[in-house]
């Protein structure tokens, strides 16, 4: 049986995207997304829980984020989970969770040459390579 791999999160970003270039000239974009659910306790007061997500973005995806997205927009991110580890200067191994996106809608109003149109442009990806495991910064798997 095979298993499910799927994420999928409306959030808004904590800060602008890091955006790199990696070997071969292949962008990978970074940020930060905040998704806040909330919910009534036993008396009734509206309780917010917001959670922070790392979405990471290649290619395409890097170039869309890099162009449109800015802290605090508002975007639909779809992917899957990738966990990778490393060891840190003292040699302690850490570990980082992260989302790595195949499709982007900007769910943002915004005005277009004097016009507001809703940002809902997806774009989605494709062949995105995994992050390689060994240290904090993205790389590129050859």
């Amino acid at each position: 049986m095979r298993g499910v791999n799927r994420v999928m999160l409306i959030g808004n970003l904590g800060k602008d995207p890091d955006i790199q270039l990696l070997e071969g000239n292949i962008p990978v974009a970074k940020f930060s997304l905040a998704t806040t659910e909330s919910y009534k306790d036993r008396t009734g007061k509206l309780i917010a829980q917001t959670e922070w997500h790392t979405v990471v973005l290649w290619r395409g995806l890097a170039e869309l984020a890099q162009k449109y997205l800015h802290k605090g927009s508002l975007v639909y991110v779809e992917g899957h989970l990738k966990t990778r580890s490393w060891e840190d200067k003292e040699g302690h191994k850490k570990f980082a969770t992260e989302i790595v996106g195949d499709n982007l809608i900007m769910l943002d109003k915004r005005t277009d040459g004097g016009q507001t149109i809703q940002g809902n442009e997806g774009i989605e990806g494709n062949g995105n390579p995994p992050v390689d495991e060994g240290n904090d910064q993205l790389q590129s798997e050859h």
